[in-house]
């Protein structure tokens, strides 16, 4: 499996988990396991966790990179494409912001509204300008 197809993996136990609140990670991710069909990888682990674990500072920074906008009218899909995508940047040196954005929009594309994708692009640069990545 390559990253982009880790990331949409990733992207789906995270949207899952912005609808089953109720849940811990590591349920949503055992019972992935056990029911979902798709593969999952060291990288898919990797960024469901890290989002998890960093929960609190990402969700500081994707709000504090709204402009005239307000978390909780976000899209569940939008925000967990925000998530995955700020976590990249945030933890991982192998990714380019650039190629984590560009993921992202591809990501909302397929799964958003269809011009969730200029929003999406708009936060997740402001984020990667305020953190001083490439």
């Amino acid at each position: 499996m390559n990253r982009t197809q880790a990331r949409e993996n990733a992207f789906i136990l995270l949207f899952e988990g912005e609808c089953r609140e109720d849940e811990t990670a590591l349920e949503i991710f055992e019972y992935a396991e056990e029911f979902r069909e798709f593969e999952i990888n060291d990288f898919v682990k990797t960024l469901f966790f890290g989002v998890h674990e960093r929960r609190k500072e990402i969700d500081e920074l994707i709000e504090a990179n709204l402009v005239g906008w307000n978390k909780k009218r976000i899209s569940p899909v939008s925000r967990a494409i925000l998530a995955l995508s700020t976590f990249e940047m945030l933890a991982l040196d192998d990714v380019p912001a650039k190629v984590s954005i560009n993921e992202a929009v591809e990501l909302s594309k397929k799964y958003d509204d269809e011009k969730s994708y200029v929003f999406v692009n708009g936060v997740l640069n402001a984020i990667a300008e305020a953190l001083k990545v490439k």
